[in-house]
């Protein structure tokens, strides 16, 4: 079934200079780009838009999956939240919307598992990932993976909205 999904390409694929290796590989993957747009910065409330504090107890789930040793997963995931946030807003990132068959599905495969540690090699994560979600949080940081991938259809329409609206979100600082 042909889906639109979003991709975020985050500031540590724009400091390594990946951006083309990264969309090549969804391109192979037989999705198209459909629209992309630069944020040169990103306004703080747009990210919380994104990573609102309602998905605090998923990550903090992530989290004590990968490293264990969190009592309160929904306070440790409002803690991951604030790094999160703090880590898209950084620099630069660019917005993806692709769109294929089963393009959802397509591109979290070749994104790969969130934790690039563990990422299948082959993945965006697994082959470019240099980061784990264990050592991110021993330093008190987001993980930095590369990219987000929308997870469901629900997702990519939420998050499609709120990346590619009409009104200017950017903030170019």
């Amino acid at each position: 079934m042909y889906e639109e999904t979003l991709i975020l390409l985050k500031p540590d694929a724009l400091e390594r200079r990946l951006v083309g290796e990264i969309i090549q590989r969804y391109e192979r993957a037989g999705l198209s780009i459909l629209d992309i747009r630069f944020y040169n910065k990103v306004d703080e409330n747009l990210v919380r838009i994104q990573y609102p504090d309602s998905m605090a107890l998923q990550l903090g789930m992530k989290a004590k999956d990968a490293v264990g040793g969190v009592v309160d997963p929904e306070a440790h995931g409002l803690k991951v939240l604030s790094w999160l946030r703090r880590y898209l807003s950084r620099g630069p990132i660019i917005a993806l919307k692709l769109g294929g068959e089963d393009a959802i599905e397509v591109a979290r495969r070749v994104t790969g598992y969130t934790d690039p540690s563990r990422a299948e090699k082959g993945t965006i994560r697994g082959d470019l990932g240099v980061d784990s979600i264990r050592r991110s949080t021993e330093e008190g940081r987001a993980c930095e993976n590369l990219v987000h991938a929308s997870g469901s259809r629900e997702e990519a329409e939420r998050e499609l909205s709120i990346w590619f609206q009409d009104c200017d979100l950017r903030s170019d600082g």
